[in-house]
């Protein structure tokens, strides 16, 4: 069995530690700072046998260079389309990703748009997304264009039901009080605030979500509902003629008025 857990690092990022239940070889993804890592192997006695890593952006890439220094034999695999210094595999839509001598296979997915060449890992119904999907919303555009998010989100949107969505900040419930502007009706979204809100004030992280939560409350994967189309049509003061219009009314309505 494969377990996921996660190591806070900064204000909100989550680091992955991957390993085998009952085992001693660990991969780690978006290590965007090295101490929290090193003292979460120390502790386990884990060896670092991987860092995997899901776009340039230095809160997922910081601790590359202290992680190797103690680990060099640890392999760095990330994106083939992002200059990021210390890969040595890169990576894209097709290409496999094998740990634990073999046991663990990951699909790489390519998911641009909050970066240019942004990628996922996907396995074992684990989804490790970065920054592409979070819980109850989606990352910003930064280095990619509005268009490649879209596709990149309906992508992910059409893995298994049951996926398990791993991604790398703790924004859960900033997401959730913009969903609920948008859709303030709806029950799915008002029963995972109040589930959210508990999770938070115990301290507790809020992440993996599920993907059919997702599919329910999180209004980015949800541009074909017609109460999530009239609220961005309300906003943008016009009709819009597709999911990805839809879809650019929302993450500019969020930008500028919520964020």
């Amino acid at each position: 069995m494969l377990l996921a857990s996660p190591i806070p690092a900064f204000d909100d990022n989550y680091i992955w530690l991957l390993r085998r239940e009952n085992g001693l070889r660990a991969a780690v993804v978006d290590p965007g700072d090295a101490a929290p890592v090193l003292d979460r192997l120390d502790r386990d006695a884990l060896e670092l046998e991987a860092i995997l890593i899901t776009h340039k952006h230095w809160d997922h890439i910081g601790g590359i260079p202290e992680l190797k220094a103690r680990w060099p034999d640890a392999v760095v695999y990330g994106p083939a389309n992002e200059p990021i210094k210390g890969l040595e595999v890169l990576l894209a839509e097709g290409d496999e990703v094998l740990l634990h001598a073999g046991d663990t296979c990951f699909k790489v997915l390519d998911v641009p748009g909050h970066t240019e060449g942004h990628i996922a890992y996907y396995g074992e119904t684990l989804l490790f997304c970065g920054d592409t999907l979070f819980a109850g919303g989606c990352g910003r555009v930064f280095n990619g264009t509005l268009a490649q998010l879209y596709h990149s989100l309906r992508k992910l949107a059409e893995l298994p039901a049951h996926t398990l969505v791993y991604c790398a900040h703790e924004y859960t419930l900033d997401n959730l009080g913009f969903a609920a502007w948008v859709e303030p009706g709806n029950e799915a979204l008002k029963a995972r605030l109040v589930a959210t809100r508990q999770y938070r004030e115990a301290g507790e992280p809020t992440v993996p979500s599920v993907l059919a939560l997702e599919m329910l409350t999180n209004p980015f994967l949800r541009v074909d509902e017609p109460t999530v189309r009239a609220a961005a049509e309300k906003w943008a003061g016009k009709p819009l003629e597709s999911g990805e219009e839809i879809f650019r009314a929302l993450r500019a309505w969020k930008d500028k008025e919520y964020d």
